[in-house]
């Protein structure tokens, strides 16, 4: 069991809103949900049933069809389950409840009725089919769940010292000594290649092997490809053919998504439901252009003009280098150790979306015109912080210091925007209007 920071939510949760609402714990498959929730009921409460609706049979899901009297429903659970419920010290868990929607609906009564306390998780929770014909309840709180970060990561291989040094560093705004910093740099690397789902981390932690961690990433990648072939149903591989296309998107210079890779002459707006669905599922991150900088950039972006990003960076290696035979431990290490030569842009900005996605900023880029140039200028990110809109680049080769879009950005927008970040692989610096931030502490902006 990993120390997830869900953990220490959950008891918070627990203390304001507990028996009053329930809680739907929503994220992409194997981010670690339901091992989270469970944890957290065998030690809050005196007694919990998990009802899994990958697993219960029919003689469980019958009860909430027939929910007229509770007491009768609660008796035939606890019978069930061979488990005593203790008012108000007593939790149950809807595991996976988008399978069995009749039961999420069935939290309004449950919650009213004041008992005990309820927990959901789910996976493609807001998907159409999911949500069809039921009635959301008003009483349900979400929080969503993602993929390690690399705090998590840390405490995973047994290291509590790291973080609380780049977390001082970056609240003073000095740099880490060089040793230092390329030491973490390595650690954020490895961190990258073996990613934030659990299963693969805890394949990594105890072979201290990429290919351990790589077998599990492989099993993830499968599951997820045939989950968008769910969503797809019977009458398109739009969503399947998305994610397939995935790493080919950010092989490109600018990483926009082009619908052409797929099919000849199809448009963005051909996808559009396959890109939410997607979205929703929480396997992608999306990233829109926004028209203007400005700090209500929800209002201010063009659905049409995305990026797309895969949810755990170890997951995108794997995806990049599926169709290679290849030894993940041979391939790694030179990655790790830059002696193998691949595209670690597309990586990095991967990384750095992940990152800002967890940390609550929506994701958008910038594409503007400026009189110095006849192209159009892109800025890789644009997040709202100290109450202003601030542009983000990200570099991962040498040249960090040579940002032409981000310079005419600045000189178009000064006056508006926040201060300028570039994220790269070196040492925090400053310059007059930019700070140089190591893409370690990227999470902390």
């Amino acid at each position: 069991m990993f120390r997830r920071k869900m953990r220490e939510y959950l008891k918070s949760w627990k203390e304001t809103k507990a028996g009053k609402y329930a809680l739907l714990i929503e994220g992409a498959r194997r981010v670690g949900k339901s091992t989270t929730i469970e944890e957290f009921v065998r030690t809050e409460y005196r007694s919990h049933i998990i009802i899994s609706f990958e697993k219960t049979g029919e003689e469980i899901k019958r009860l909430f069809r027939h929910m007229d009297d509770l007491d009768k429903f609660f008796l035939y659970l606890q019978q069930y389950s061979k488990t005593q419920l203790y008012e108000r010290q007593s939790a149950i868990v809807f595991d996976e409840v988008q399978l069995f929607p009749l039961a999420r609906q069935a939290i309004k009564a449950l919650v009213e009725d004041g008992r005990f306390d309820y927990y959901e998780t789910g996976s493609l929770i807001s998907i159409k089919k999911n949500v069809k014909d039921i009635l959301i309840p008003s009483e349900e709180h979400t929080v969503r769940m993602y993929p390690m970060d690399f705090e998590e990561f840390l405490w995973a291989t047994d290291d509590e010292i790291t973080m609380p040094i780049i977390k001082d560093a970056f609240d003073r705004m000095e740099p880490l000594d060089n040793d230092m910093h390329r030491n973490i740099m390595e650690s954020y690397r490895t961190y990258m290649l073996v990613g934030g789902m659990p299963q693969a981390v805890q394949a990594f932690v105890e072979h201290n092997s990429f290919s351990a961690a790589e077998e599990a990433k492989e099993m993830i990648l499968e599951l997820y490809l045939k989950d968008s072939m769910k969503l797809d149903g019977n009458y398109s591989n739009n969503t399947s053919s998305l994610l397939q296309n995935l790493p080919s998107y950010l092989e490109k210079h600018d990483k926009e998504f082009s619908p052409g890779i797929i099919r000849k002459d199809s448009s963005v707006r051909d996808y559009r439901k396959s890109i939410k669905d997607l979205a929703e599922s929480m396997m992608v991150n999306i990233c829109y252009r926004i028209t203007e900088p400005a700090l209500d950039q929800g209002l201010h972006y063009d659905e049409n003009d995305l990026k797309m990003y895969l949810c755990d960076t170890g997951l995108l290696f794997t995806h990049s280098f599926r169709s290679t035979k290849h030894d993940p431990d041979e391939i790694y290490n030179s990655v790790l150790h830059g002696e193998l030569n691949v595209n670690q842009g597309m990586y990095f900005e991967n990384m750095v979306a992940q990152e800002f996605r967890k940390s609550g900023h929506g994701l958008y880029f910038s594409k503007f015109t400026h009189q110095s140039s006849d192209k159009k200028q892109e800025i890789d990110f644009v997040i709202t912080r100290d109450r202003r809109p601030t542009p983000i680049e990200v570099k991962s080769g040498q040249k960090s210091k040579s940002h032409k879009s981000l310079d005419r950005f600045i000189d178009k927008y000064g006056n508006q925007a926040g201060r300028a970040y570039v994220i790269h692989a070196k040492n925090l610096e400053f310059s007059d209007r930019i700070t140089y931030l190591p893409i370690y502490m990227t999470g902390l902006l």
